[in-house]
């Protein structure tokens, strides 16, 4: 859904130079069994040299699809849900503008405070799947999830406006039934950002203001893989763990270009999160304990969340019509490389395999900048009733080449309905419906020990509820 990870893309020279070494590992791995020895130089050598091409790259492509476009999260207003977040950096309606747009502050009257929580119910069909292993493939991986934020605007006089926000700008999860056929290349993820931003916003003059805001982000990321050594074998499952937090900023200006024209432009920093994390090993009944054996392992990763330049324009037609329309950019080509290293491991501590994990890995990827359009309008119904509704088309950074079962997304297209209900002068409730579906894509991941390919079909619904109260 909003997720998206390589491998054989990230490896693919070191993979092609190892090739024939892959080959005398599979048919050495083939007679692995819990009564066979371990010992002989040939199986050694090939289970030293499969620390590049599986179980190593195993770990590290846990880790790379972090910087999928589907990482992003838009789920910070109800308002701007309504009309597919077209307006988002020019609209200025309520204290969510502490993050659309913090020149938006220093138009907001008194203080504000703005709330809610947006819930998504996700779902895939999978066709056409094959592979090396066996399994399932029921597509239900992504788990109901809650996505809440909050926002809070004070004006201090006729020029300045401060603010603070705290909210979810990036996260996924997927969670893949017991069994999944493509299990070694994706079981389970689960990784958030959350961001606190403190914000300061100052009006030239009625028509231009700007806003600055740095941002507190702590990065929090558990993710998985199931490895089946042998199919006489139970799976063994890869877990790495690790947080960071790290600074950026938001910053923005906001032009009123005539009495009914709106214009705003909003940047939001790259942030680099140099996690310490950790590598879990579980090993499946039967496996030899020479040849892994369950542990805990130190590591340091680095993950990037990319910067983004977002435009948009609100033109007010009528006293009741309201257009909307927006465009962010995001330069996903920065994340050219992965960098994850793992603590000095013995043989004796966690088994050859574990030992072929120390060391650094590095690689590659392949993406590319993306733009996502957004057009919306709203109604003024009567003084209570406003209505809303828009449409987004929003790009995918990767190809069929680099896309996994973790992440399997494609460009997507985003239909979304909303409607506020002025209570009081006070008080504003907002409620939002939003259904994304995606193009159909193809997955086709391989390495060492497993293969799997299918084509994946995505779709999801969105229901965000909110209020802002004013003071």
């Amino acid at each position: 859904m909003y997720y998206r990870d390589p491998i054989f893309a990230l490896i693919k020279s070191q993979v092609c130079q190892r090739m024939e070494c892959l080959k005398t590992l599979c048919r050495c791995m083939q007679a692995v069994s819990p009564s066979n020895g371990l010992t002989g130089p040939p199986l050694l050598r090939a289970l030293n040299t499969m620390h590049k091409t599986t179980l190593g790259f195993t770990v590290a492509m846990i880790s790379t699809h972090l910087y999928a476009g589907g990482f992003a999260l838009n789920e910070q207003g109800i308002s701007g849900m309504g009309t597919a977040f077209a307006g988002r950096a020019s609209a200025a309606e309520d204290a969510g503008t502490v993050y659309g747009n913090p020149a938006g502050m220093a138009r907001l009257a008194g203080q504000q405070v703005t709330g809610g929580a947006t819930f998504i119910d996700a779902s895939t069909d999978i066709s056409q799947a094959s592979g090396r292993s066996s399994g399932s493939n029921d597509g239900d991986m992504v788990p109901f999830k809650a996505i809440p934020f909050g926002f809070y605007t004070r004006r201090l006089n006729e020029h300045w406006a401060i603010g603070l926000g705290a909210y979810v700008p990036f996260g996924l999860a997927t969670d893949y039934e017991r069994g999944f056929q493509g299990r070694a290349f994706a079981s389970k993820s689960d990784a958030k950002v959350l961001t606190l931003q403190p914000t300061l916003s100052y009006a030239f003059n009625d028509r231009v203001s700007v806003g600055f805001g740095p941002t507190i982000n702590q990065f929090a990321g558990s993710l998985e893989s199931d490895l089946t050594l042998n199919p006489a074998i139970a799976d063994s499952n890869v877990k790495v763990k690790g947080k960071d937090v790290a600074l950026g900023f938001n910053i923005g200006v906001l032009a009123s270009l005539t009495d009914t024209t709106q214009a705003g432009l909003t940047y939001h920093s790259k942030v680099r999160y140099d996690l310490d994390c950790h590598t879990e090993v579980a090993t499946g009944a039967g496996t030899p304990a020479q040849l892994l054996s369950s542990n805990r392992y130190d590591c340091s990763l680095q993950v990037d969340t990319p910067e983004s330049y977002e435009l948009s324009v609100t033109q007010k037609l009528t006293d009741a019509w309201t257009l909307y329309a927006g465009t962010t950019w995001t330069r996903w080509s920065r994340m050219k490389d992965l960098s994850f290293s793992t603590e000095n491991i013995r043989p004796a501590r966690g088994g050859i395999l574990a030992a072929s994990l120390s060391g650094a890995i590095a690689g590659g990827l392949d993406w590319h900048d993306t733009w996502a359009y957004a057009l919306g309008t709203s109604y003024r119904l009567d003084s209570h009733w406003s209505l809303r509704t828009g449409i987004r088309l929003d790009q995918s950074p990767t190809s069929n080449t680099n896309r996994s079962p973790r992440t399997p997304t494609g460009d997507r297209t985003i239909f979304s309905v909303g409607a506020g209900y002025d209570v009081s002068k006070e008080l504003t409730l907002d409620v939002a419906y939003a259904y994304l579906k995606e193009e159909s894509v193809d997955v086709s991941r391989a390495n060492a020990l497993a293969s799997y390919s299918a084509r994946y079909q995505n779709r999801a619904s969105f229901l965000g509820v909110g209020a802002t109260y004013r003071f």
